[in-house]
This record gives structure tokens, C-alpha cells and sequence, in this order.
């Protein structure tokens, strides 16, 4: 059986000073999966149908609900930290 072993970032916060790049790359991370749905057929629809390939959160992302904004962030937050818990450094030139 298949066992998710992600890299430990439990130790590893998120200076301030990333907080317009989580934001960023949680906006992308959005336009990311939405272009590939749009891509795979999928269209909006008011609730969820696989069969119908309908999404409610085929929306731009400023018109997600808070809970699915969440969501992308905090997949972005986890890339983040590996990248700084790597070892490297990130930083805005």
C-alpha cells in the first residue's frame, strides 16, 4: 500500500516577507489547474458533476470561496517551505 512520506517542513516558517509570493503562487497554482480542466473539457457548473465535467471553482480566483483560496495557498505555502527547508534561499531582485 501506497504511503505519502512529504518532505518534513513542520520545523521550516514563512518569513513575512514571502507572503506576496504565497499569494502569487497560490493565484497560479489556480490558473494552473483551471487552464488544464478547461483544457480536459471540463466547463463551470454550479456544483460538481465528473460525469458532466462541471466545476463550481472553474471561476478567476479573486471570485473563490475563502475555503478553496485556502486551499491553493497552502500548496503553495508547502512548495515554499521545501525550498527553504532544501536549503536554498528565495529572494525578490
Amino acid at each position: 500500500m501506497y504511503q505519502p512520506e512529504p518532505i518534513d517542513t513542520s520545523k521550516v516558517s514563512l518569513p513575512q516577507s514571502l507572503e506576496e509570493l504565497l499569494e502569487l503562487l497560490s493565484y497560479n497554482t489556480h490558473e494552473v489547474w483551471a487552464q488544464q480542466r478547461l483544457n480536459d473539457g471540463w466547463t463551470y457548473g454550479a456544483e460538481r458533476d465528473d460525469a458532466k465535467k462541471l466545476h463550481p471553482c472553474l471561476v478567476p480566483y479573486d471570485n473563490l470561496a475563502e475555503s478553496e483560496k485556502v486551499y491553493d495557498r497552502n500548496t503553495a505555502r508547502e512548495v515554499l517551505k521545501v525550498i527553504l527547508a532544501s536549503g536554498f534561499k528565495i529572494e525578490k531582485i
